[in-house]
């Protein structure tokens, strides 16, 4: 089945009230029940709907974007995100990790692999695959969209396979470039969390380093 058929069985959001992973529907509703004023629900992509670049994380974080409702707002992972989009170019505004700040994107949308948020930040397989019905039809809807850039080897493979093509012959790595279908350009990096940052693992530098290369590839 191609992506756009795809897209014509799934929008590119969904709905408040997904019911297809069981698990996630369960973690949600004990959220809505412990804190009823958070957004627990999927959550939407955010940015500019003639995107060039696509940015695609894991999963909502349970007091960041499950909290908020917006991607990557409101934890360690969304300053660092948000800031690098700043300094590239792609956003008009200030962002205040709250999604009301008023801050816009340029060029650039935000989405996730999964859209819900699963349980110690982990989703399962089958939640990664049901979700990326979701994704295909993020990306059929973004034709403008060149570069996906996957934080995260969940991210990677899920998008990945979303076109079809096998995880083992395009192993993710910080800085991996791979041609997609479409001519697009799959573009890795390691996520930016605060497990990564805080050991080494990513520095703002080697973040910067693949927004620069994004850049290049958009001809930005």
């Amino acid at each position: 089945m191609t992506m756009t058929e795809h897209q014509t069985i799934y929008p590119p959001e969904a709905p408040t009230n997904c019911d297809l992973c069981p698990r996630l529907v369960a973690y949600r509703s004990k959220n809505r029940l412990e804190h009823p004023g958070w957004f627990n629900a999927p959550v939407p992509s955010f940015g500019d709907k003639s995107a060039k670049l696509l940015v695609i994380g894991l999963a909502p974080g349970v007091t960041g974007a499950n909290k908020t409702g917006r991607p990557f707002t409101g934890d360690w992972a969304g300053d660092l995100l948000y800031a690098t989009l700043g300094k590239f170019g792609y956003t008009e505004g200030e962002y205040q990790a709250r999604a009301d700040d008023g801050l816009e994107l340029k060029e650039a949308m935000i989405t996730n692999a999964v859209r819900c948020v699963p349980p110690k930040n982990k989703p399962v397989g089958t939640e990664v695959n049901t979700c990326r019905n979701y994704l295909m039809a993020r990306i059929d809807a973004l034709p403008d969209a060149r570069v996906l850039l996957c934080l995260g080897k969940i991210a990677h493979d899920s998008t990945l396979r979303a076109f079809d093509l096998k995880v083992k012959d395009h192993p993710f790595g910080h800085g991996t470039e791979y041609a997609l279908p479409g001519d697009r350009i799959l573009l890795s990096s390691y996520h930016c969390s605060r497990y990564n940052t805080n050991t080494g693992r990513l520095t703002a530098a080697m973040f910067e380093d693949v927004f620069s290369r994004a850049n290049e590839l958009l001809g930005r």
